[in-house]
Protein backbone atom coordinates (compact mmCIF):
# COMPACT_ATOMS: atom_id res chain seq x y z
CA UNK A 1 0.00 0.00 0.00
CA UNK A 2 1.42 3.18 -0.61
CA UNK A 3 2.09 6.57 1.12
CA UNK A 4 0.43 8.95 -0.86
CA UNK A 5 1.14 11.29 1.83
CA UNK A 6 5.37 11.22 0.04
CA UNK A 7 3.41 12.44 -2.93
CA UNK A 8 1.70 15.54 -1.72
CA UNK A 9 5.18 15.95 0.23
CA UNK A 10 7.29 15.80 -2.98
CA UNK A 11 5.17 18.37 -4.66
CA UNK A 12 5.92 20.44 -1.85
CA UNK A 13 9.54 19.75 -2.16
CA UNK A 14 9.78 21.07 -5.47
CA UNK A 15 12.59 21.61 -8.01
CA UNK A 16 12.77 20.63 -11.38
CA UNK A 17 12.66 16.81 -12.21
CA UNK A 18 11.25 16.30 -9.00
CA UNK A 19 8.45 13.53 -9.54
CA UNK A 20 5.14 15.29 -8.69
CA UNK A 21 3.16 11.62 -8.88
CA UNK A 22 4.58 7.90 -8.08
CA UNK A 23 6.84 6.22 -10.42
CA UNK A 24 6.64 2.71 -10.92
CA UNK A 25 7.82 0.44 -8.25
CA UNK A 26 10.96 -1.02 -7.89
CA UNK A 27 12.28 -3.82 -5.78
CA UNK A 28 14.81 -1.73 -2.94
CA UNK A 29 17.72 -3.88 -1.24
CA UNK A 30 20.35 -2.86 1.27
CA UNK A 31 23.55 -5.30 0.94
CA UNK A 32 25.99 -5.49 3.13
CA UNK A 33 29.64 -6.46 2.31
CA UNK A 34 31.91 -5.69 5.57
CA UNK A 35 31.77 -4.71 8.85
CA UNK A 36 33.67 -1.85 10.51
CA UNK A 37 34.21 -2.33 14.28
CA UNK A 38 34.62 0.17 17.41
CA UNK A 39 34.25 3.35 15.21
CA UNK A 40 34.23 6.45 16.92
CA UNK A 41 30.57 8.20 17.10
CA UNK A 42 31.80 11.41 17.16
CA UNK A 43 33.33 11.41 13.79
CA UNK A 44 29.70 10.10 12.54
CA UNK A 45 27.31 12.66 14.40
CA UNK A 46 28.41 16.02 15.54
CA UNK A 47 28.52 16.67 19.09
CA UNK A 48 28.15 12.85 20.04
CA UNK A 49 30.83 11.45 23.06
CA UNK A 50 34.10 11.10 21.84
CA UNK A 51 34.32 8.12 24.27
CA UNK A 52 31.21 6.14 22.72
CA UNK A 53 31.87 4.23 20.09
CA UNK A 54 29.88 1.98 17.31
CA UNK A 55 29.88 -0.35 14.93
CA UNK A 56 29.32 0.22 10.99
CA UNK A 57 27.68 -1.64 8.39
CA UNK A 58 29.08 -0.99 4.65
CA UNK A 59 26.70 -1.28 2.20
CA UNK A 60 25.75 -0.92 -1.45
CA UNK A 61 22.04 -0.77 -2.27
CA UNK A 62 20.04 -2.75 -4.97
CA UNK A 63 17.35 -1.32 -7.24
CA UNK A 64 15.29 -3.51 -9.54
CA UNK A 65 12.55 -2.65 -12.06
CA UNK A 66 11.74 -0.87 -15.23
CA UNK A 67 13.94 -3.40 -17.06
CA UNK A 68 17.37 -1.82 -15.03
CA UNK A 69 19.29 -3.00 -11.92
CA UNK A 70 20.88 -0.10 -10.75
CA UNK A 71 23.60 -0.40 -7.94
CA UNK A 72 23.87 2.66 -5.29
CA UNK A 73 27.75 3.02 -4.67
CA UNK A 74 30.05 -0.36 -5.29
CA UNK A 75 31.94 -0.41 -2.32
CA UNK A 76 35.70 -1.02 -2.19
CA UNK A 77 38.19 -3.92 -3.23
CA UNK A 78 41.63 -2.87 -3.41
CA UNK A 79 44.29 -4.13 -1.32
CA UNK A 80 45.75 -0.81 -0.11
CA UNK A 81 42.29 -0.20 1.49
CA UNK A 82 41.96 -3.20 3.29
CA UNK A 83 45.66 -3.04 4.50
CA UNK A 84 44.33 0.34 5.93
CA UNK A 85 40.92 -0.27 7.64
CA UNK A 86 40.67 -3.37 10.14
CA UNK A 87 37.28 -4.11 8.30
CA UNK A 88 35.46 -7.74 8.89
CA UNK A 89 33.14 -9.76 7.39
CA UNK A 90 34.32 -8.67 4.31
CA UNK A 91 32.99 -10.03 0.91
CA UNK A 92 34.33 -8.03 -2.60
CA UNK A 93 30.81 -6.07 -3.70
CA UNK A 94 30.45 -7.76 -6.84
CA UNK A 95 30.64 -11.08 -5.23
CA UNK A 96 28.12 -10.13 -2.30
CA UNK A 97 25.90 -8.67 -5.27
CA UNK A 98 26.07 -11.97 -6.84
CA UNK A 99 25.43 -13.95 -3.79
CA UNK A 100 22.20 -12.35 -3.88
CA UNK A 101 21.75 -13.50 -7.58
CA UNK A 102 22.66 -10.58 -9.76
CA UNK A 103 25.54 -11.31 -11.81
CA UNK A 104 28.48 -7.90 -11.88
CA UNK A 105 27.91 -7.97 -15.98
CA UNK A 106 24.06 -7.59 -15.29
CA UNK A 107 24.46 -4.42 -13.28
CA UNK A 108 22.89 -1.97 -15.53
CA UNK A 109 23.80 1.16 -13.72
CA UNK A 110 26.06 2.46 -10.85
CA UNK A 111 24.88 5.50 -8.88
CA UNK A 112 28.01 7.10 -7.06
CA UNK A 113 26.77 8.93 -4.04
CA UNK A 114 30.29 10.23 -3.76
CA UNK A 115 34.51 9.52 -4.34
CA UNK A 116 34.99 8.53 -0.84
CA UNK A 117 36.66 5.03 -1.31
CA UNK A 118 34.20 3.35 0.57
CA UNK A 119 31.58 3.77 -1.85
CA UNK A 120 33.30 4.37 -5.14
CA UNK A 121 36.38 1.89 -5.61
CA UNK A 122 34.71 -0.63 -6.98
CA UNK A 123 32.98 1.00 -9.95
CA UNK A 124 34.89 -0.48 -12.09
CA UNK A 125 33.50 -4.38 -10.82
CA UNK A 126 30.67 -4.09 -12.97
CA UNK A 127 31.70 -4.13 -16.25
CA UNK A 128 28.82 -3.12 -18.21
CA UNK A 129 27.33 -0.54 -15.88
CA UNK A 130 26.45 2.80 -16.59
CA UNK A 131 28.26 4.84 -13.95
CA UNK A 132 26.96 8.02 -13.29
CA UNK A 133 28.67 10.68 -10.63
CA UNK A 134 27.72 14.43 -9.87
CA UNK A 135 29.72 16.42 -12.51
CA UNK A 136 31.21 19.31 -9.97
CA UNK A 137 32.33 16.28 -7.54
CA UNK A 138 34.12 14.52 -10.77
CA UNK A 139 35.75 17.35 -11.76
CA UNK A 140 36.88 18.92 -8.67
CA UNK A 141 38.54 15.73 -6.91
CA UNK A 142 40.12 15.11 -10.92
CA UNK A 143 42.69 17.67 -9.81
CA UNK A 144 45.53 16.59 -8.20
CA UNK A 145 45.60 19.57 -5.95
CA UNK A 146 42.16 18.49 -4.04
CA UNK A 147 42.69 14.63 -3.48
CA UNK A 148 45.07 15.25 0.02
CA UNK A 149 43.27 14.32 2.67
CA UNK A 150 40.27 14.27 1.39
CA UNK A 151 39.27 10.44 1.43
CA UNK A 152 39.39 10.03 -2.12
CA UNK A 153 42.32 8.53 -4.24
CA UNK A 154 44.27 8.77 -6.97
CA UNK A 155 43.99 4.82 -8.01
CA UNK A 156 39.72 5.67 -7.85
CA UNK A 157 39.99 8.69 -10.21
CA UNK A 158 42.56 6.79 -12.74
CA UNK A 159 39.38 4.37 -12.97
CA UNK A 160 37.01 6.94 -13.57
CA UNK A 161 38.97 7.71 -16.20
CA UNK A 162 39.48 5.10 -18.06
CA UNK A 163 35.06 4.59 -17.30
CA UNK A 164 35.16 7.93 -19.11
CA UNK A 165 37.13 6.89 -21.82
CA UNK A 166 35.21 3.79 -22.47
CA UNK A 167 31.74 5.59 -22.81
CA UNK A 168 30.33 4.36 -19.68
CA UNK A 169 30.55 7.71 -17.35
CA UNK A 170 27.50 10.20 -17.19
CA UNK A 171 28.40 13.33 -15.38
CA UNK A 172 25.10 14.66 -13.72
CA UNK A 173 24.37 18.46 -13.79
CA UNK A 174 23.72 19.13 -10.37
CA UNK A 175 20.47 18.90 -8.31
CA UNK A 176 16.60 17.15 -9.04
CA UNK A 177 18.01 14.76 -11.66
CA UNK A 178 16.26 11.71 -13.05
CA UNK A 179 18.67 9.43 -14.03
CA UNK A 180 15.63 6.37 -15.01
CA UNK A 181 12.35 6.50 -14.19
CA UNK A 182 11.72 6.50 -10.76
CA UNK A 183 14.53 7.14 -10.26
CA UNK A 184 16.25 10.70 -9.09
CA UNK A 185 19.01 12.13 -7.49
CA UNK A 186 19.51 15.01 -5.75
CA UNK A 187 22.37 17.01 -4.31
CA UNK A 188 22.95 19.15 -0.90
CA UNK A 189 24.25 16.80 1.94
CA UNK A 190 27.37 17.97 1.64
CA UNK A 191 29.14 15.09 2.74
CA UNK A 192 31.77 15.83 -0.17
CA UNK A 193 32.30 18.75 -2.77
CA UNK A 194 28.98 17.82 -4.32
CA UNK A 195 27.44 14.22 -2.52
CA UNK A 196 24.29 12.79 -4.01
CA UNK A 197 21.46 10.88 -2.44
CA UNK A 198 18.91 8.80 -4.50
CA UNK A 199 14.87 8.34 -4.28
CA UNK A 200 13.29 5.49 -5.85
CA UNK A 201 9.70 4.43 -5.22
CA UNK A 202 8.82 1.04 -3.71
CA UNK A 203 5.34 -0.50 -3.53
CA UNK A 204 5.32 1.14 0.06
CA UNK A 205 5.99 4.53 -0.77
CA UNK A 206 9.27 7.16 -1.68
CA UNK A 207 12.94 5.24 -0.39
CA UNK A 208 15.57 7.65 0.31
CA UNK A 209 19.00 6.14 0.33
CA UNK A 210 21.12 8.81 1.98
CA UNK A 211 24.27 7.26 1.84
CA UNK A 212 26.72 9.33 3.89
CA UNK A 213 25.16 12.46 3.69
CA UNK A 214 23.31 10.77 7.01
CA UNK A 215 25.82 8.56 8.81
CA UNK A 216 23.14 6.66 11.24
CA UNK A 217 19.60 6.78 12.03
CA UNK A 218 20.83 9.06 14.99
CA UNK A 219 21.31 12.05 13.26
CA UNK A 220 17.91 11.40 12.16
CA UNK A 221 16.73 11.47 15.41
CA UNK A 222 18.75 14.06 17.25
CA UNK A 223 18.39 16.39 14.24
CA UNK A 224 22.13 16.51 14.29
CA UNK A 225 24.32 16.52 11.09
CA UNK A 226 26.83 14.48 10.09
CA UNK A 227 30.77 14.72 11.41
CA UNK A 228 32.33 14.88 7.89
CA UNK A 229 30.34 17.50 5.90
CA UNK A 230 31.69 20.92 4.41
CA UNK A 231 28.21 22.89 5.67
CA UNK A 232 26.42 21.59 8.69
CA UNK A 233 23.32 23.93 8.05
CA UNK A 234 23.26 22.31 4.23
CA UNK A 235 23.52 18.63 5.89
CA UNK A 236 20.73 19.62 8.46
CA UNK A 237 18.71 21.14 5.66
CA UNK A 238 19.17 17.88 3.36
CA UNK A 239 18.08 15.52 5.91
CA UNK A 240 14.84 17.61 6.51
CA UNK A 241 14.25 17.44 2.89
CA UNK A 242 14.70 13.91 2.57
CA UNK A 243 12.20 13.42 5.67
CA UNK A 244 9.55 15.86 3.65
CA UNK A 245 9.92 13.83 0.47
CA UNK A 246 9.65 10.59 2.19
CA UNK A 247 7.05 11.67 3.47
CA UNK A 248 8.42 10.69 7.56
CA UNK A 249 11.83 9.28 8.13
CA UNK A 250 10.74 5.49 8.05
CA UNK A 251 11.98 5.22 4.70
CA UNK A 252 14.76 7.25 4.97
CA UNK A 253 17.92 5.02 4.46
CA UNK A 254 21.31 5.82 6.39
CA UNK A 255 24.97 4.82 4.77
CA UNK A 256 25.95 2.59 7.63
CA UNK A 257 23.81 2.22 10.05
CA UNK A 258 23.58 -1.71 10.96
CA UNK A 259 20.41 -1.11 12.13
CA UNK A 260 19.46 -1.32 8.81
CA UNK A 261 19.07 -5.29 9.24
CA UNK A 262 17.04 -4.78 12.24
CA UNK A 263 14.53 -2.08 11.16
CA UNK A 264 13.73 -3.82 7.52
CA UNK A 265 12.97 -7.41 6.33
CA UNK A 266 15.85 -9.74 6.09
CA UNK A 267 15.57 -11.66 2.95
CA UNK A 268 19.27 -13.48 2.71
CA UNK A 269 22.37 -12.99 5.57
CA UNK A 270 23.09 -9.09 5.20
CA UNK A 271 20.65 -8.61 2.59
CA UNK A 272 16.97 -6.12 4.01
CA UNK A 273 14.55 -5.20 1.75
CA UNK A 274 13.65 -1.60 1.83
CA UNK A 275 9.83 -1.53 2.25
Amino acid sequence: MRWWTGAVMLVLAGGPGTPAVPGPDYEVYAIQYAQLKGFPANALVLGAEASRKVDLSMMVWLLRGEGRVILVDAGFYRQQFLDAWKVVDFVKPSDAVARFGVKPEQVTDVVITHLHWDHADGADLFPNARVWVQRDEFEHYRKPENLARSGVFPDDIAMFEKIEREGRLHLVPGDSQTIARGVTVFTGGRHTRESQYLTAWTREGLAVIASDNVYLYENIARHRPIAATWDTVSNLAAQDRMIRMAGGDRLVVPGHDPAVFKRFKVTAPGVARIE
